[in-house]
């Protein structure tokens, strides 16, 4: 089954001493082998390029230079496949953004919710489920699940 990938679990996997960094390769390895299709969005890669290129003084950076973050994002897009946003899925985040009162930085998570439907996808793995359980249709795993 297709799992959209969310940007932290991308995240966890950057820096080695991330408690969570072992969790993160073991799910992401074992749909790999289980011949599972994942995807990303250009919003990940965003928000993925956002946090890595930050400085590590500042809120969760990770202070890698522009060309290593641009070395992570190509393995991420050789392992994933690219879900782009199309006029359905914009139709679709307005609809749930309205639908489900979304506030602020939710807006992001919802967006990704309306590119999934839009594509059919089924499966999330992430590991905020909370900001998810909302949402109808979809189906919430964090990588411990895996």
């Amino acid at each position: 089954m297709p799992y959209l990938v969310d940007t932290n679990v991308f995240l966890r996997i950057v820096p080695k001493a991330d408690p969570d960094r072992q969790t993160a390769l073991s799910a992401l390895r074992k749909l790999i082998e289980n011949n599972e299709e994942l995807y990303y969005t250009t919003q990940v890669l965003a928000e993925f390029w956002t946090v890595c290129t930050r400085p590590t003084t500042a809120r969760g950076g990770h202070g890698l230079e522009p060309i290593k973050t641009g070395r992570k994002i190509r393995m991420i897009e050789q392992y994933c496949k690219l879900l782009p946003e199309t006029a359905a899925a914009h139709q679709e985040w307005r609809r749930l953004i309205v639908a489900h009162s979304v506030k602020g930085v939710q807006a992001h998570d919802t967006r990704l919710v309306a590119v999934m439907n839009a594509y059919g996808i089924t499966h999330l793995l992430t590991f905020e489920k909370g900001n998810f359980t909302r949402f109808s249709g979809i189906t919430i795993v964090s990588p411990g699940e895996v």
